[in-house]
């Protein structure tokens, strides 16, 4: 997500705390807080993906690996 659409957001917010927000723009506002969860999941994802630890008996699990197996078999 690029600075210009935070920044949207961010207006979005305090024109919602100081005046309110017409019915088009709350719509707006909702697709980008949408947009921008979608994107930190993305990046967490990503982390996650990249990350191992050692278990007690020693092996190595990729968190990426292992999350996205529980994620699959649900």
């Amino acid at each position: 997500m690029d600075a210009d659409k935070i920044a949207r957001i961010n207006e979005l917010y305090r024109r919602s705390k100081a005046e309110g927000l017409t019915e088009e723009e709350k719509k707006e506002q909702k697709l980008l807080r949408l947009e921008y969860i979608e994107a930190v999941r993305m990046n967490l994802r990503g982390q996650l993906n990249h990350i191992d630890i050692q278990e007690q008996d020693g092996s190595i699990v990729n968190l990426g690996e292992k999350y996205d197996a529980d994620r699959k078999g649900n």
